[in-house]
């Protein structure tokens, strides 16, 4: 009976599972088609429109996304958890703020693209690469690949395919910003406007600079150009027209060739910013100014710029692009005497290589040779060189155009048949710290485009070259800076193009703007101090010397000294005719900001003939002997 009732139980079970299954959809098999059997496959549900709903999303212009999205994650959760969203989450820190919101955004429209009818709409190509251009350094800056997910060509469209801009709400929000401010009580600030000058127009902007802020800066002139035109320099201090006590002054110029015109236009605008933002109480530029004197000649070369700016706007022809480069790279290069400016200086760099074997020879202060008079010495060459022999300035650049990158000396390879070899100075490793600071600080130079603009062929990979090593040349302005007097110079290349179009100077200006403001700042870099006699009297002359580096500094006016060292312990020795050695153990730490005090105080001593020999390179003349014959 029991087997009879289990036996029943079963029929029963078995009957309701045929039901079931007899009532279920057929699953369709590979073969039903081919034996005639009907099957029908059960319709998925259709993608929908739903709310987005992630944090880092939320401030989309749009409310609805769909999954599966871009990517191809199914669900909202799946994207939650995947390394696209979290990257966006970081992304602020990642890049300190750089770049932020459009990165974010930009990776939002790809993870929850825009929703309309039940139709997925794929952001715009033409935003993504727009943001790649501004932003893709910001990832190079911390050694970061350009995210897979934002490859321009593989998630965006065209407009043509029919799309949307993902930044149409940020865009939406600097606007109504910009009315607020456009709307608000006039207030000072920064108003830089990114087109090119006449030499007049400029002239007058320097001006109108000094005039607008009267207690920090000044205008003077060095001389004039061969065609008259004034070399106008202005000045930035606390204390204008004044060389104060242990302040470092350092120098910029521009538009030495006078076809490469980026440096000078930086320049102008660097000059404008200063002054604005120190009136609007920028602590960074007021600190700047303060402790700084900061000397800016944004055109060397007046008369070369204004033929080279004729050329180009004559040769304005977009059909004939190549007439445009063949121009910006050769007229106007050199002064109105054809003269390049750049190889016009006594060349310093020969002498020191032939006296190196010299038992009292040092690589500073070399006099201008008699013969270098009686070649042909430029007005702007003469100008330059007597402004350098004036000032004690510390620092300097020079800013050139055709190539990316930051060259510094010996221009002059120390071989004469070598025209592409490693030619360091004593102060090497000082010249690489220096020339680092401003390719790290600006926007792409320090990156990895080992062939940069291709002029003179590999320059390698961190943006920093020595000179000869790059190309060889004599009578540079860089190694008479360093050769002649105490100051460091190196040489900014800018870019590819000499002459760029005016809608590439507001980028320009962008890409330089921290390198120019942390180069200036490097100054404090070092020691610095005062050499006194026992009377307390400062030591004009003094020498300042670096066990290792053969190399020496002299003290200013009022026995006042800046020496720009890398960081580790050094040995340093303070002499002067007539007063007896004195010698000093430091250490420099590695990340000090500012410069260490120094001081030394040198008691009197009887003067003995060999000492006073040190001082002087055998039939080389004194240092003070400039321009004897008054061929100028």
């Amino acid at each position: 009976m029991e087997f009879m009732r289990r036996k029943m139980k079963t029929i029963v079970f078995m009957n309701a599972l045929v039901t079931v299954i007899w009532c279920a959809s057929p699953r369709c098999n590979p073969e039903d088609e081919f034996l005639g059997r009907f099957c029908k496959e059960p319709e998925p549900e259709k993608p929908k429109c739903v709310d987005i709903m992630m944090n880092y999303c939320d401030d989309m212009s749009y409310t609805h996304t769909m999954f599966p999205n871009i990517l191809g994650h199914r669900t909202r959760e799946e994207a939650e958890l995947g390394p696209e969203y979290l990257l966006l989450s970081v992304v602020h820190n990642l890049l300190n703020g750089e770049c932020t919101p459009d990165i974010r955004m930009l990776g939002c429209s790809v993870l929850v693209p825009r929703c309309e009818k039940e139709k997925v709409l794929k952001p715009c190509r033409s935003t993504c690469e727009a943001v790649r251009k501004s932003c893709r350094h910001a990832f190079e800056g911390i050694e970061m690949a350009w995210p897979y997910f934002l490859d321009c060509d593989r998630f965006f469209v065209s407009d043509q395919e029919g799309c949307y801009d993902p930044l149409e709400g940020l865009r939406v929000t600097q606007e109504e910003d910009q009315a607020s401010i456009d709307n608000s009580p006039e207030e000072p600030h920064t108003v830089i406007q990114f087109s090119y000058q006449s030499n007049t127009q400029m002239n007058s902007i320097l001006k109108k600079t000094a005039a607008q802020c009267p207690e920090i800066a000044t205008t003077y002139s060095i001389g004039r150009s061969v065609e008259g035109k004034d070399l106008l320099v202005i000045e930035f201090s606390n204390n204008p027209g004044v060389h104060e006590l242990l302040e470092p002054e350092m120098k910029y110029i521009g538009n030495m060739h006078g076809n490469e015109v980026l440096g000078r236009q930086l320049l102008i605008y660097l000059t404008q910013y200063l002054c604005s933002e120190y009136l609007l109480g920028n602590q960074r530029i007021q600190s700047l100014i303060n402790t700084t004197r900061i000397h800016i000649l944004p055109s060397m070369n007046p008369d070369g710029y204004e033929l080279a700016a004729a050329e180009v706007q004559g040769t304005n022809d977009p059909e004939n692009e190549e007439a445009q480069n063949y121009y910006s790279w050769t007229l106007g290069r050199g002064n109105a005497q054809n003269i390049d400016l750049n190889r016009n200086f006594p060349d310093l760099t020969a002498v020191a290589y032939g006296r190196r074997r010299h038992r009292h020879f040092r690589s500073d202060h070399i006099p201008i040779p008699d013969a270098y008079w009686f070649d042909k010495v430029a007005p702007e060459t003469y100008a330059v060189m007597k402004w350098i022999r004036s000032i004690p300035f510390v620092l300097s650049a020079n800013f050139h155009g055709g190539e990316l990158v930051v060259s510094y000396p010996y221009d002059l390879s120390k071989h004469p048949l070598e025209e592409k070899m490693f030619s360091p100075t004593p102060d090497e490793q000082v010249f690489k710290q220096i020339a680092r600071t401003y390719a790290d600080a600006h926007a792409t130079m320090s990156g990895n485009n080992s062939e940069r603009c291709g002029s003179f062929g590999s320059i390698g990979q961190d943006g920093i070259i020595n000179g000869a090593k790059w190309y060889s040349f004599a009578g540079g302005m860089q190694d008479f800076n360093y050769l002649h007097t105490n100051c460091l110079e190196v040489t900014v290349e800018l870019g590819c193009d000499k002459f760029p179009a005016e809608e590439e100077l507001y980028t320009g200006w962008q890409d330089n703007k921290e390198a120019l403001l942390t180069f200036m700042e490097s100054v404090h870099r070092g020691i610095k101090g005062i050499v006194k006699d026992a009377d307390g009297n400062g030591i004009k002359g003094a020498r300042i010397s670096v066990r290792g580096i053969r190399h020496d500094i002299t003290t200013a006016e009022n026995g006042d000294y800046w020496r720009m060292l890398t960081a580790g312990i050094h040995i340093l020795t303070a002499s002067a005719p007539g007063y007896t050695r004195a010698m000093k153990k430091i250490h420099l730490p590695a990340r000090m900001q500012k410069a260490g005090r120094v001081d030394f105080v040198l008691q009197k001593a009887v003067v003995e003939p060999d000492i006073e020999e040190d001082y002087n390179i055998p039939s080389m003349g004194t240092y003070e002997r400039f321009d004897p014959y008054n061929q100028i």
